[in-house]
Protein backbone atom coordinates (compact mmCIF):
# COMPACT_ATOMS: atom_id res chain seq x y z
CA UNK A 1 0.00 0.00 0.00
CA UNK A 2 0.96 3.66 -0.51
CA UNK A 3 1.14 5.47 2.98
CA UNK A 4 1.49 8.79 3.51
CA UNK A 5 2.38 9.13 7.10
CA UNK A 6 1.81 12.09 9.89
CA UNK A 7 3.30 12.71 12.92
CA UNK A 8 6.28 14.49 14.95
CA UNK A 9 7.54 13.69 18.39
CA UNK A 10 9.37 10.94 19.31
CA UNK A 11 6.42 8.87 20.31
CA UNK A 12 5.64 8.64 16.37
CA UNK A 13 8.82 7.24 15.48
CA UNK A 14 8.83 3.46 16.08
CA UNK A 15 5.46 3.25 14.40
CA UNK A 16 6.65 5.19 10.94
CA UNK A 17 9.81 2.97 11.67
CA UNK A 18 8.06 -0.39 11.82
CA UNK A 19 6.00 -0.19 8.10
CA UNK A 20 9.63 1.07 6.49
CA UNK A 21 10.47 -2.42 7.84
CA UNK A 22 7.33 -4.05 6.93
CA UNK A 23 7.47 -3.08 3.37
CA UNK A 24 4.80 -0.46 3.13
CA UNK A 25 5.55 1.97 -0.05
CA UNK A 26 5.88 5.48 2.56
CA UNK A 27 5.22 8.27 -0.12
CA UNK A 28 6.01 10.97 2.31
CA UNK A 29 6.33 12.16 5.63
CA UNK A 30 4.38 15.32 7.30
CA UNK A 31 5.16 16.68 10.61
CA UNK A 32 5.32 19.85 11.85
CA UNK A 33 7.75 22.72 11.54
CA UNK A 34 11.88 23.03 12.63
CA UNK A 35 11.55 24.24 16.64
CA UNK A 36 13.86 26.38 17.92
CA UNK A 37 15.41 24.62 21.37
CA UNK A 38 18.10 24.86 24.15
CA UNK A 39 19.78 28.40 25.08
CA UNK A 40 21.69 28.23 21.53
CA UNK A 41 17.46 28.80 20.20
CA UNK A 42 19.04 26.93 17.10
CA UNK A 43 16.50 25.32 14.92
CA UNK A 44 16.03 21.88 15.19
CA UNK A 45 13.63 19.17 13.04
CA UNK A 46 10.86 16.96 14.80
CA UNK A 47 12.41 13.27 15.78
CA UNK A 48 9.98 12.11 12.97
CA UNK A 49 11.37 14.42 10.12
CA UNK A 50 14.95 13.16 11.56
CA UNK A 51 13.55 9.80 11.12
CA UNK A 52 12.33 10.22 8.08
CA UNK A 53 15.64 11.94 6.71
CA UNK A 54 17.48 8.67 7.56
CA UNK A 55 15.25 6.39 5.55
CA UNK A 56 15.82 8.90 2.86
CA UNK A 57 11.83 9.61 2.75
CA UNK A 58 10.19 13.10 1.44
CA UNK A 59 9.00 15.31 4.73
CA UNK A 60 6.56 17.85 4.38
CA UNK A 61 6.40 20.13 7.40
CA UNK A 62 3.50 22.64 6.93
CA UNK A 63 2.80 25.60 9.74
CA UNK A 64 -0.72 24.97 9.56
CA UNK A 65 -2.42 22.32 7.16
CA UNK A 66 -5.61 23.59 7.49
CA UNK A 67 -4.75 26.65 5.83
CA UNK A 68 -1.74 25.58 3.81
CA UNK A 69 -3.67 24.80 0.56
CA UNK A 70 -0.64 24.30 -1.59
CA UNK A 71 0.85 21.82 0.55
CA UNK A 72 -2.91 19.53 0.05
CA UNK A 73 -2.36 19.47 -3.48
CA UNK A 74 1.24 18.08 -3.23
CA UNK A 75 0.04 15.65 -0.52
CA UNK A 76 -3.05 14.60 -3.03
CA UNK A 77 -0.44 14.13 -6.13
CA UNK A 78 1.51 11.36 -4.14
CA UNK A 79 -2.01 9.54 -4.61
CA UNK A 80 -1.43 7.80 -1.55
CA UNK A 81 -3.94 4.62 -0.60
CA UNK A 82 -4.67 5.71 3.34
CA UNK A 83 -2.82 8.07 5.95
CA UNK A 84 -1.37 7.03 9.19
CA UNK A 85 -1.15 9.18 11.64
CA UNK A 86 0.68 9.46 15.19
CA UNK A 87 0.94 12.38 17.49
CA UNK A 88 0.97 14.76 14.20
CA UNK A 89 -0.06 17.65 16.68
CA UNK A 90 -2.84 19.54 14.35
CA UNK A 91 -6.36 19.09 13.28
CA UNK A 92 -6.66 17.41 9.92
CA UNK A 93 -9.26 19.41 7.80
CA UNK A 94 -12.06 17.68 5.75
CA UNK A 95 -10.00 18.00 2.58
CA UNK A 96 -7.06 16.04 3.50
CA UNK A 97 -9.35 13.65 4.88
CA UNK A 98 -11.09 12.44 2.04
CA UNK A 99 -8.41 12.29 -0.38
CA UNK A 100 -7.00 8.80 0.57
CA UNK A 101 -9.39 6.00 -0.61
CA UNK A 102 -8.56 4.02 2.66
CA UNK A 103 -9.17 6.69 4.75
CA UNK A 104 -6.84 8.43 7.81
CA UNK A 105 -6.10 6.05 10.52
CA UNK A 106 -5.13 7.22 13.89
CA UNK A 107 -2.69 5.71 16.33
CA UNK A 108 -3.96 6.85 19.77
CA UNK A 109 -2.14 6.77 23.03
CA UNK A 110 -5.34 5.98 25.63
CA UNK A 111 -8.20 3.58 25.62
CA UNK A 112 -10.40 5.68 23.99
CA UNK A 113 -12.80 8.01 24.89
CA UNK A 114 -11.01 7.98 27.71
CA UNK A 115 -8.27 10.75 27.20
CA UNK A 116 -9.03 12.81 23.92
CA UNK A 117 -6.88 15.08 23.05
CA UNK A 118 -3.04 16.22 23.52
CA UNK A 119 -1.77 14.54 26.89
CA UNK A 120 -3.00 11.13 27.18
CA UNK A 121 0.13 9.67 28.48
CA UNK A 122 0.35 12.40 31.41
CA UNK A 123 -3.15 12.50 32.27
CA UNK A 124 -3.65 8.68 32.84
CA UNK A 125 -1.05 8.90 35.70
CA UNK A 126 -2.00 12.04 37.08
CA UNK A 127 -5.70 10.84 37.59
CA UNK A 128 -4.81 7.40 38.86
CA UNK A 129 -5.13 5.24 36.18
CA UNK A 130 -4.62 1.59 36.42
CA UNK A 131 -4.90 0.26 33.01
CA UNK A 132 -3.98 2.14 30.05
CA UNK A 133 -3.24 1.22 26.15
CA UNK A 134 -3.71 2.23 22.69
CA UNK A 135 -6.04 1.91 19.70
CA UNK A 136 -6.29 2.44 15.82
CA UNK A 137 -9.18 4.41 14.79
CA UNK A 138 -10.78 5.78 11.64
CA UNK A 139 -10.20 9.53 11.76
CA UNK A 140 -13.55 12.13 11.28
CA UNK A 141 -13.43 15.71 12.22
CA UNK A 142 -13.97 15.65 15.56
CA UNK A 143 -10.95 15.20 18.13
CA UNK A 144 -10.33 11.49 18.41
CA UNK A 145 -13.89 10.24 18.27
CA UNK A 146 -13.59 8.28 15.40
CA UNK A 147 -14.73 4.52 15.49
CA UNK A 148 -11.90 2.08 16.62
CA UNK A 149 -10.35 -1.18 14.78
CA UNK A 150 -8.21 -2.61 17.54
CA UNK A 151 -7.14 -1.74 20.81
CA UNK A 152 -4.41 -3.10 23.27
CA UNK A 153 -4.43 -2.59 27.04
CA UNK A 154 -1.35 -2.45 29.60
CA UNK A 155 -1.33 -2.25 33.50
CA UNK A 156 0.29 1.37 34.63
CA UNK A 157 2.98 0.96 37.83
CA UNK A 158 3.44 2.84 40.11
CA UNK A 159 6.84 3.88 38.93
CA UNK A 160 5.88 3.97 35.36
CA UNK A 161 6.62 7.78 34.43
CA UNK A 162 5.56 9.38 31.64
CA UNK A 163 8.78 8.82 29.78
CA UNK A 164 8.35 4.96 30.95
CA UNK A 165 5.05 4.46 30.17
CA UNK A 166 5.50 6.44 26.85
CA UNK A 167 8.43 4.18 25.09
CA UNK A 168 6.00 1.61 25.78
CA UNK A 169 3.11 2.70 24.64
CA UNK A 170 5.07 4.32 21.36
CA UNK A 171 6.32 0.29 20.51
CA UNK A 172 2.54 -0.50 21.11
CA UNK A 173 1.23 1.57 18.99
CA UNK A 174 3.59 0.65 16.76
CA UNK A 175 3.05 -3.02 16.65
CA UNK A 176 -1.16 -2.21 16.33
CA UNK A 177 -1.27 -0.29 13.18
CA UNK A 178 0.94 -3.24 11.83
CA UNK A 179 -1.68 -5.54 12.19
CA UNK A 180 -4.25 -3.18 11.26
CA UNK A 181 -3.14 -2.20 7.79
CA UNK A 182 -3.48 -5.52 6.09
CA UNK A 183 -6.92 -5.45 7.57
CA UNK A 184 -8.08 -2.08 6.26
CA UNK A 185 -6.82 -2.74 3.03
CA UNK A 186 -8.35 -6.22 2.75
CA UNK A 187 -11.86 -3.94 3.32
CA UNK A 188 -10.93 -2.34 0.02
CA UNK A 189 -12.80 0.78 -0.81
CA UNK A 190 -16.10 2.48 -0.80
CA UNK A 191 -17.40 4.88 0.92
CA UNK A 192 -16.76 5.48 4.20
CA UNK A 193 -19.83 4.12 6.16
CA UNK A 194 -19.04 0.52 4.00
CA UNK A 195 -15.56 0.69 4.67
CA UNK A 196 -16.16 1.08 8.47
CA UNK A 197 -19.19 -1.53 8.30
CA UNK A 198 -16.91 -4.26 6.63
CA UNK A 199 -14.34 -3.63 9.23
CA UNK A 200 -16.72 -4.21 11.93
CA UNK A 201 -15.76 -0.82 13.89
CA UNK A 202 -16.80 0.13 17.02
CA UNK A 203 -18.80 2.99 18.18
CA UNK A 204 -16.56 5.11 20.99
CA UNK A 205 -19.13 5.50 24.08
CA UNK A 206 -20.68 9.48 24.40
CA UNK A 207 -19.00 9.75 27.71
CA UNK A 208 -15.78 10.72 27.07
CA UNK A 209 -12.36 12.77 29.13
CA UNK A 210 -10.08 15.05 27.50
CA UNK A 211 -6.21 15.46 28.36
CA UNK A 212 -5.98 19.11 27.84
CA UNK A 213 -2.72 20.44 27.33
CA UNK A 214 -0.43 21.16 29.95
CA UNK A 215 0.40 24.62 31.47
CA UNK A 216 2.95 25.90 33.17
CA UNK A 217 0.84 25.98 36.56
CA UNK A 218 0.54 22.32 36.31
CA UNK A 219 4.40 21.58 36.72
CA UNK A 220 4.51 23.46 40.50
CA UNK A 221 4.08 20.77 43.71
CA UNK A 222 1.40 21.92 46.23
CA UNK A 223 2.80 20.20 48.98
CA UNK A 224 -1.29 20.78 50.35
CA UNK A 225 -2.32 17.94 48.61
CA UNK A 226 -1.76 14.27 49.27
CA UNK A 227 1.49 12.18 48.90
CA UNK A 228 -0.27 10.09 45.97
CA UNK A 229 -1.10 12.99 44.25
CA UNK A 230 2.57 14.47 45.01
CA UNK A 231 3.84 11.18 43.27
CA UNK A 232 1.24 11.10 40.88
CA UNK A 233 2.74 14.35 39.61
CA UNK A 234 6.32 13.83 39.70
CA UNK A 235 5.67 10.61 37.60
CA UNK A 236 3.27 12.23 34.89
CA UNK A 237 5.27 15.16 34.55
CA UNK A 238 8.36 13.46 34.24
CA UNK A 239 11.24 15.03 34.62
CA UNK A 240 9.87 18.34 34.94
CA UNK A 241 7.96 18.77 38.38
CA UNK A 242 9.02 20.91 40.40
CA UNK A 243 9.09 22.83 43.77
CA UNK A 244 11.80 25.43 45.33
CA UNK A 245 14.33 24.78 47.75
CA UNK A 246 16.36 28.11 48.92
CA UNK A 247 14.70 30.45 46.18
CA UNK A 248 15.69 27.72 43.53
CA UNK A 249 14.12 25.31 41.23
CA UNK A 250 13.94 21.59 42.45
CA UNK A 251 13.02 19.38 39.83
CA UNK A 252 11.71 15.96 41.23
CA UNK A 253 12.91 13.17 39.45
CA UNK A 254 11.94 9.96 41.66
CA UNK A 255 9.83 9.50 44.70
CA UNK A 256 7.75 6.72 46.57
CA UNK A 257 4.86 7.44 48.74
CA UNK A 258 5.01 6.10 52.42
CA UNK A 259 1.48 4.97 52.33
CA UNK A 260 0.75 1.55 54.04
CA UNK A 261 -2.02 0.47 51.32
CA UNK A 262 0.51 0.86 48.84
CA UNK A 263 3.54 -1.19 50.81
CA UNK A 264 3.57 -4.19 48.42
CA UNK A 265 4.13 -1.60 45.40
CA UNK A 266 6.80 0.01 46.97
CA UNK A 267 10.10 -0.66 47.43
CA UNK A 268 11.76 -2.73 50.15
CA UNK A 269 13.51 0.95 51.71
CA UNK A 270 10.42 2.52 51.51
CA UNK A 271 8.72 -0.20 53.23
CA UNK A 272 10.87 0.11 55.94
CA UNK A 273 10.09 3.40 56.34
CA UNK A 274 6.33 3.22 56.47
CA UNK A 275 4.45 4.06 60.28
CA UNK A 276 8.28 6.56 60.93
CA UNK A 277 5.99 9.54 61.21
CA UNK A 278 2.78 10.79 62.38
CA UNK A 279 0.45 12.47 59.38
CA UNK A 280 -0.45 15.45 59.63
CA UNK A 281 2.08 16.66 62.44
CA UNK A 282 3.92 19.31 60.11
CA UNK A 283 2.99 21.73 57.43
CA UNK A 284 3.48 20.49 54.03
CA UNK A 285 6.72 20.26 52.06
CA UNK A 286 8.74 20.15 55.50
CA UNK A 287 11.24 17.94 55.79
CA UNK A 288 11.23 15.13 58.93
CA UNK A 289 14.02 13.17 58.04
CA UNK A 290 17.51 13.11 55.93
CA UNK A 291 18.66 9.62 55.04
CA UNK A 292 21.94 9.76 53.85
CA UNK A 293 21.59 6.15 51.58
CA UNK A 294 18.13 6.97 50.11
CA UNK A 295 17.24 10.95 49.81
CA UNK A 296 14.64 13.03 51.83
CA UNK A 297 11.23 12.53 53.56
CA UNK A 298 8.61 15.17 52.96
CA UNK A 299 5.63 15.88 54.82
CA UNK A 300 2.41 16.61 52.56
CA UNK A 301 -1.26 16.72 53.54
CA UNK A 302 -0.89 13.40 54.89
CA UNK A 303 1.52 10.86 54.99
CA UNK A 304 4.93 11.78 53.77
CA UNK A 305 6.79 11.14 50.31
CA UNK A 306 10.04 10.06 49.75
CA UNK A 307 12.49 12.24 46.97
CA UNK A 308 14.83 9.35 46.22
CA UNK A 309 15.84 11.66 42.90
CA UNK A 310 15.63 15.57 42.30
CA UNK A 311 18.07 18.28 39.93
CA UNK A 312 18.36 21.48 41.73
CA UNK A 313 18.77 24.23 39.14
CA UNK A 314 21.97 24.83 37.83
CA UNK A 315 22.60 20.89 38.62
CA UNK A 316 22.95 17.60 37.67
CA UNK A 317 20.61 14.88 38.66
CA UNK A 318 21.65 13.57 42.23
CA UNK A 319 19.86 10.96 44.18
CA UNK A 320 20.40 9.24 47.50
CA UNK A 321 23.39 10.28 49.66
CA UNK A 322 24.49 12.78 47.25
CA UNK A 323 21.34 14.59 46.84
CA UNK A 324 21.17 15.20 51.14
CA UNK A 325 24.94 16.56 50.60
CA UNK A 326 24.24 18.62 47.86
CA UNK A 327 20.79 20.12 49.28
CA UNK A 328 22.59 21.15 52.74
CA UNK A 329 19.38 19.50 53.84
CA UNK A 330 18.17 19.26 57.68
CA UNK A 331 15.37 18.44 59.38
CA UNK A 332 12.70 21.00 59.22
CA UNK A 333 13.73 23.03 56.36
CA UNK A 334 10.69 23.02 53.63
CA UNK A 335 10.55 22.83 50.28
CA UNK A 336 8.10 25.37 48.68
CA UNK A 337 9.28 28.10 50.01
CA UNK A 338 11.27 31.01 49.44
Amino acid sequence: MRILYWGTPAYAVPTLTELHRAGHTLVGVVSQPDRRRGRGQQLVPSAVKQQAQKLNLPVFTPDRIRRDSECQQQLAALKADLSVVVAFGQILPPEVLDQPPLGCWNGHGSLLPRWRGAAPIQWSILSGDEETGVGVMAMEEGLDTGPVLLERKLTIGLQDNAHVLGERLSRMTADLMVEALPLIEAAGSGSTNERWQRLGLRPQAEKSCYARMLTKKDFQIDWTDSALAIHRKVMGLYPSAQTSWNGKRLKLIQTEPLIERLKDRLSQEAQDLLGRWPTGGDAGGTVLACIQDLGLVVSSSGCPVLIREAQLEGKGRSRGQALVQQLAAAEHQRLGSS
